[in-house]
């Protein structure tokens, strides 16, 4: 549901955000022929699915669908297409929060005790530690077997079992550490409050007032009401498993779409949904965390805004508030580094250079892949790496962590971008090099 750390909390890996800047002055003349030109290969080569859009002074400036709702009904996405959005849900439950407080129904500096005495640390816990991840309460979400019941509808009863149970990451208000556990915290105060479902509160306070039709809160899958499947690609597209609405709920539970999600973001920079004081609070940044938000420097400008990702959906939305400017991605299936994606519109918008995406095909076969997988481990590295094929992909999985598929680059090389993190197998002594950043191993794999 966004942030996740594909590897480990002692390697920093930032997965969702590019730190994307630009330094050309703004032009309303922007040549999108390139930018055509990028998402003609991308969908030629079948390489992601999704939709994009710029939205600028209140109008669309760009907007392009590229491949299927259903790959196998080859329904192709169009703008009545609805997209999970992962933890760009979490600005809207930000966005909640504060109008609660606005209210007077709820303090930012307020403990969380009253609403869950059972938690460890709760009286030392704050609402505002939960809305900017301070709160040092362990992610649901990182729990090893999450896999195995993602898929399951849970109550409230159950969510609240798993998060009590969850280990103490740090002590509150320490420091920063990503936890989708805190937003399903807030979506329960929020209930708690008003008596009502989050979906309710959702629709009533910022949905209907900002004519935001396709946004709402997921339930089952529905492809009858333009909902889109999601994929992942082990070296073929495979329709994913849908993660249950009941459990993500504020964290990550919210669909939509790229014009309604550019609407929302821009309604609220502008102070149409809360105060100015409100705003400038959300947008407080703190050892890189606002509350429910992200700021995202671009060259000598910025952008506030969030992430998303759930199952095979990923999505990115921000709001550059000099420039009047929305941008929205979202992704039911991509196959590379989406962040690359964005660098190329925006560069395209700003004027920048930006290159055309090269797709490399595999050159091994599956019995020299299969050489490959394994379990690795190396003297002073904490987690072991376990590999092993998919088709005619490699995926990888840190222990306790999500796997993630690995891109072919030439020989024995693989690599995964998001993290930049580079793999290396050498299968005649069974070993495998780990590069990220300056971090080196060299992995044994284990008998």
């Amino acid at each position: 549901m966004g942030q996740i750390s594909f590897i480990m909390k002692a390697i920093t890996l930032l997965l969702i955000f590019s730190l994307f800047s630009f330094q050309d002055l703004f032009s309303q003349d922007w040549d999108k022929t390139k930018l055509e030109r990028y998402f003609d290969l991308i969908e030629g080569e079948d390489r992601a699915m999704g939709s994009v859009m710029l939205m600028q002074n209140g109008e669309v400036v760009y907007y392009r669908n590229f491949g299927y709702a259903d790959r196998e009904q080859k329904q192709a996405i169009d703008q009545e297409s609805k997209f999970r959005t992962g933890s760009i849900s979490k600005t809207f439950t930000s966005t909640l929060i504060f109008k609660t407080i606005e209210e007077g129904k709820l303090d930012l500096g307020q403990s969380i005790d009253k609403f869950f005495p059972e938690l460890e640390k709760a009286d030392e816990i704050t609402i505002s530690d939960l809305l900017n991840h301070r709160s040092g309460i362990f992610s649901l979400t990182s729990q090893p077997d999450y896999l195995s019941w993602n898929t399951e509808p849970k109550n409230r009863e159950d969510l609240y079992s798993i998060i009590l149970k969850g280990r103490r990451v740090f002590e509150p208000g320490s420091k920063a550490e990503y936890s989708n556990s805190n937003y399903v915290l807030l979506t329960w105060v929020l209930e708690d409050i008003y008596q009502k479902p989050y979906s309710e509160l959702l629709a009533k306070i910022i949905s209907k007032p900002l004519g935001l039709e396709n946004t709402y809160v997921g339930k089952a899958f529905s492809p009858e009401n333009g909902e889109v499947n999601s994929y992942k690609f082990p070296g073929k597209w495979i329709q994913e498993s849908i993660t249950d609405m009941s459990i993500p709920l504020g964290a990550g539970a919210v669909v939509s779409t790229p014009q309604d999600l550019s609407h929302f973001i821009r309604s609220l920079m502008q102070g149409k949904i809360i105060s100015e004081e409100s705003l400038s609070s959300m947008t407080e940044i703190k050892d890189n965390y606002g509350r429910g938000i992200f700021k995202i420097p671009f060259y000598e400008d910025f952008a506030f805004g969030h992430d998303g990702g759930i199952d095979g959906f990923r999505s990115n939305l921000s709001y550059f508030p000099e420039r009047d400017l929305a941008y929205c991605l979202t992704l039911n299936g991509v196959s590379f580094d989406p962040n690359q994606i964005s660098i190329a519109v925006l560069s395209a918008f700003f004027g920048k250079e930006f290159e055309l995406p090269v797709f490399k095909d595999i050159s091994l076969t599956e019995e020299e892949l299969d050489k490959m997988a394994g379990t690795y481990a190396a003297p002073g590295f904490p987690l072991d790496i376990t590999i092993r094929r998919e088709h005619m992909s490699l995926m990888a999985q840190a222990t306790g962590q999500p796997e993630f598929p690995l891109e072919y680059e030439e020989d024995n090389k693989f690599v995964f971008k998001m993290a930049n993190l580079s793999l290396e197998f050498f299968p005649e002594t069974e070993e495998m090099s780990f590069e990220q950043g300056p971090l080196k191993f060299m992995m044994k794999k284990k008998e």
